[in-house]
């Protein structure tokens, strides 16, 4: 297992989009996502009247603890009043940082390393594969929103350790 004085990196969350999100407006939702790691809290712009935002923004974590998921909320914002929640999800990050200490000199560009399938306890809408590009280990990952009634959030994760 890891130690905290192991894990050095930098936790890259490529937030890229939302699918069929909830209504929280009239007719539509004006959506920001809010990604939680380790006491570090980053958002994303807000999309304006879109139930199918495209952000592709990236937010970065230095990581310390591989054991703590990275926490997800997607959120309505509202002008008079208080921020309305589309969804949650998780994200556990342990696989991915694990796999990055694997040799990328050893694996080919691209090729898949891990397959993380769906299950009650991970939120995947889809197979989840792990690969190497460009020296790091990349993740894509379609999240099942809970906690509401509908909405899926496409990210994409990239760990890079530091040495």
């Amino acid at each position: 297992m890891f130690t905290s004085k192991r894990i050095r990196g930098t936790l890259k969350v490529k937030v890229v989009r939302g699918y069929n999100l909830a209504v929280r407006d009239i007719r539509h939702s004006d959506p920001y996502v809010v990604v939680q790691h380790a006491g570090s809290k980053l958002k994303t712009s807000v999309i304006k009247k879109n139930l199918n935002p495209v952000w592709n923004e990236n937010i970065d974590f230095s990581i310390v603890n591989p054991c703590e998921p990275i926490e997800i909320q997607v959120l309505d914002k509202d002008l008079l009043s208080r921020d309305e929640t589309m969804g949650d999800a998780s994200v556990d990050v342990g696989l991915l940082i694990q796999t990055g200490y694997l040799n990328p000199d050893d694996t080919p560009e691209g090729e898949i390393v891990y397959k993380v399938r769906p299950d009650e306890t991970n939120n995947l809408v889809e197979t989840s594969n792990l690969f190497w590009a460009d020296g790091k280990v990349v993740q894509d990952i379609i999240l099942r929103l809970q906690n509401v009634e509908c909405g899926e959030l496409e990210l994409q994760l990239q760990w890079t350790k530091c040495y």
